[in-house]
């Protein structure tokens, strides 16, 4: 018998202009915006941003007229949502300039980083890494990408998430202690950025945990929308 390795499949990203967006690899932001930061129990600093990256298999891509179902995940009894402003990186670079920075964005996305926050709180209290906390199957769903050529850069732009209807996070993107420009410059220090990458920039304050049955609708002015239901467990 001859033993076959399993092909690896890669995952893709819809995009507004109808093209398909191969996903590299996902870095997360931490604590990117200063209310978020607080109620987490940290005080917001200038200092330089911190990352956390997921496999690319985590990103979802939600339907733009169905939505997107995921499960809840196992070992968790406090699943939260993290609304964010994703970045798609569309041309590589290494140790790239703050002022070069948006040459190398590709578009933007509305997106989410669930996460089983009793494992990170966890991991955190015993100086442990996050991984299983944050890097969980199905825990980046993103709308539609819209490429820069069409939409431009957001800069400033409201973004919203809500349960069932009901708000839980309001901010604005302008907002973010660290801008998308000096992220990818100070990432760019560590990393050789390549195309297909795609940043998760931060969440808001107002993050808190979801149910199987739970509808959460994340919006940022000027992109599509995301609406995800939460199923039950497998």
């Amino acid at each position: 018998m001859t033993n076959v390795v399993p092909e690896k499949q890669t995952t893709y990203l819809q995009t507004t202009s109808g093209d398909q967006f191969p996903v590299g690899r996902v870095f997360c932001v931490g604590r990117n915006y200063e209310a978020h930061a607080r109620e987490m129990g940290k005080d917001p600093e200038r200092d330089p941003p911190f990352f956390f990256t997921k496999w690319p298999e985590t990103v979802r891509n939600a339907d733009p007229t169905d939505g997107l179902d995921i499960r809840y995940p196992p070992e968790t009894q406090n699943y939260h949502h993290e609304a964010e402003l994703v970045v798609a990186i569309g041309k590589a670079g290494f140790q790239i300039a703050e002022d070069d920075a948006k040459d190398h964005v590709w578009g933007y996305a509305t997106g989410l980083d669930m996460t089983r926050r009793d494992l990170q709180l966890d991991a955190r209290e015993k100086g442990r890494p996050w991984d299983t906390g944050k890097n969980v199957e199905n825990s980046c769903p993103t709308g539609r990408l819209q490429p820069v050529s069409d939409g431009g850069h957001i800069e400033a732009a409201a973004i919203s998430l809500t349960v069932n209807g009901e708000t839980r996070q309001l901010a604005d993107v302008a907002d973010l202690i660290w801008s998308v420009r000096e992220i990818i410059a100070d990432l760019s220090k560590f990393y050789a950025l390549e195309a297909g990458d795609l940043i998760y920039t931060g969440t808001p304050a107002g993050v808190g945990a979801v149910v199987p049955g739970d509808t959460i609708v994340c919006t940022i002015d000027g992109l599509p929308a995301l609406e995800v239901t939460i199923s039950d467990p497998a």
